[in-house]
């Protein structure tokens, strides 16, 4: 009994950080304009994305202070406890002129660990703005603001088995139990031992008067 409570002990904090299906990823973002960034900022839950579920969501950029209409401006993210960080993706500003969508692809395994995360920014397909129609009209109005970005968020299982770290723990684990069952044998069978060792131990007296009646 002693050595599976032990063994649930130690497993217990590997098992604990794993995520649950529809758990609230911590998002937090910066942002880069004019050679300034700032600080990072946490995001909303609704904001968030949720482990495991496709979701999208429309998420506000207020106007940062000083920020002129010739300036661009990008945002990173940053997901998880893990703190994975996407690259700067620039959504005011842009070449072409488009309105942004952001497509975020999240791995993740089946046992619950967040795997990484890639970031890229799309012009924002034709459906999407006639379903979204006032992100499309705030966008371009550069006096109006906060603007809108439409950010997806799509997760995708990762399915590579890593072999070499399934043994270390496979082996690690058999080689604790093992350990610990035979410290409990030993130390239950302790008395047993000592009294055997005395019963079939003969004295130095028993051993002269055998020989004296030789």
């Amino acid at each position: 009994m002693l050595p599976v409570i032990l063994l649930s002990l130690l497993l217990l904090p590997v098992l604990g950080s794993a995520y649950q299906i529809g758990d609230s990823v911590p998002l937090a973002r910066m942002g880069q304009f004019h050679g300034q960034r700032t600080s990072w900022l946490h995001q909303l839950g609704r904001h968030s994305p949720h482990f495991g579920v496709d979701t999208e969501v429309v998420m506000p950029i207020p106007k940062p202070s000083g920020f002129s209409d010739d300036d661009a401006y990008k945002i990173s993210f940053q997901l998880g406890a893990e703190k994975y960080q996407t690259p700067w993706l620039s959504v005011i500003g842009r070449q072409n002129k488009e309105v942004p969508i952001i497509d975020v692809t999240l791995r993740y395994s089946s046992g619950g660990d967040f795997k990484g995360v890639r970031a890229e920014v799309k012009d924002m397909p034709k459906q999407y703005l006639n379903e979204h129609e006032d992100i499309q009209r705030k966008f371009l109005d550069r006096n109006d603001w906060p603007k809108y970005v439409l950010v997806r968020y799509t997760w995708v299982e990762k399915s590579e088995i890593d072999v070499a770290g399934g043994l270390f723990v496979l082996f690690g684990s058999g080689f604790i139990l093992f350990l610990v069952t035979a410290l409990h044998i030993l130390q239950s069978s302790k008395e047993k031992l000592a009294r055997f060792m005395q019963e079939n131990t003969a004295s130095p007296a028993t051993l002269g008067e055998i020989a004296k009646a030789d």
